[in-house]
């Protein structure tokens, strides 16, 4: 159990700098506004299905594939 929550600690740090790193590049790249914003949004729903998916696995409700966390 020990084992799983630091393997999820890991995964929720590498997403959280990922997710940063991805919102950064995109802010100072020289979007149009409207499309800046699309992807902004579009990066954040993926970051959250990311993380939903992750904390599912963490619970034993996967998807029925080999889990991430075991």
């Amino acid at each position: 159990m020990i084992g799983a929550l630091i393997y999820l600690l890991i995964y929720l740090l590498v997403l959280g700098i990922v997710l940063w790193l991805v919102l950064y590049v995109l802010s100072v790249m020289p979007l149009p506004p409207p499309f800046q914003q699309v992807a902004r949004v579009i990066v954040t729903v993926i970051a959250c299905l990311v993380l939903i998916l992750l904390l599912l696995d963490f619970a034993g409700i996967g998807l029925g594939g080999r889990p991430l966390l075991r």
